[in-house]
């Protein structure tokens, strides 16, 4: 076989491991953000219990039964400052997954790039694709550095009512 024929191999190969990085990003996304609202909820649960179990000692039917509705309140109090933690914590799993998608991209530009030359095709046609991708991650860059900024601007408004 020559050179040329082996191409379509390596553009496959080149595809189906982007794919599998993407693949691992998505699950890792995922499995961040699954720890992190788990968290979230766990916290107010733990809480809950802990409040009901001290009033269930005391006795205090009347306090057990307004516990839900001082429960909430107390929680969206303190919501305000985990809120802040929390979209913190989002937007860092958003630079790391944008990162990552950045990596598997350059990757598989070189995984292309090396299958052309090695077909002796010429490989300047890949630089149009390599300024498109890094005008993408550019975009992506500056807008998660606007999401960042609002954030510490104090992103949590307080509602008027």
């Amino acid at each position: 076989m020559d050179k040329v024929s082996n191409m379509p191999m390596a553009l496959w190969k080149a595809n189906l491991d982007l794919q599998a990085r993407l693949g691992r990003l998505m699950q890792e996304g995922g499995q961040q953000w699954l720890e992190l609202g788990t968290r979230a909820a766990s916290d107010g649960a733990a809480q809950f219990q802990a409040d009901a179990r001290k009033l269930l000692q005391a006795g205090d039917w009347q306090a057990l039964a307004s516990l839900p509705f001082e429960t909430f309140w107390r929680q969206a109090e303190a919501g305000l400052g985990e809120g802040k933690a929390a979209a913190e914590a989002a937007v860092q799993a958003q630079e790391r997954f944008v990162a990552g998608l950045g990596e598997a991209l350059q990757e598989w530009q070189r995984q292309l790039a090396r299958a052309w030359t090695e077909a002796g095709i010429d490989a300047g046609i890949a630089s149009a694709t390599a300024g498109s991708w890094e005008a993408l991650l550019s975009s992506m860059d500056q807008a998660i550095a606007a999401m960042q900024s609002a954030g510490s601007r104090g992103g949590a408004r307080k509602r008027g009512g």
